[in-house]
């Protein structure tokens, strides 16, 4: 490459030193992280809480549905469950023993009734 082929480059004599020092670069590293932060912090727990408030209510009923004696219901996020990773569902019985409900997937939704059966 030469000046010929960029003209807007010739009398160009790249500076020795960077333009800003290393605090600054810092400061303005630490002022992004916490824009980003800022902007995507409410976010996370807005859903979180949604996600938890419709995993219990749709818990208690399933556990109504389904395990009528129990005490309560308690909704848990779990990675490694046996149904897979997302919201369990689980009845309380007296002794704060849980009894495995249903699973409700990753994004809970309130609970739907059963389709009727069709005939074809």
């Amino acid at each position: 490459m030469t000046f010929d082929d960029h003209p807007e480059l010739a009398g160009y004599e790249p500076l020795g030193e960077p333009l800003h020092g290393h605090r600054r670069k810092s400061m303005t590293r630490v002022v992004v992280l916490l824009g980003l932060v800022a902007l995507i912090l409410p976010g996370v727990l807005t859903t979180v809480s949604v996600a938890s408030a419709t995993a219990d209510s749709t818990c208690s009923v399933y556990v109504r549905q389904y395990a009528p004696g129990a005490q309560s219901s308690s909704a848990r996020f779990e990675l490694f469950a046996p149904a897979g990773p997302g919201w369990q569902c689980y009845a309380l019985n007296t002794e704060g023993d849980a009894t495995f409900v249903a699973p409700l997937g990753l994004i809970p939704t309130t609970p739907r009734p059963p389709r009727p059966a069709t005939n074809s």
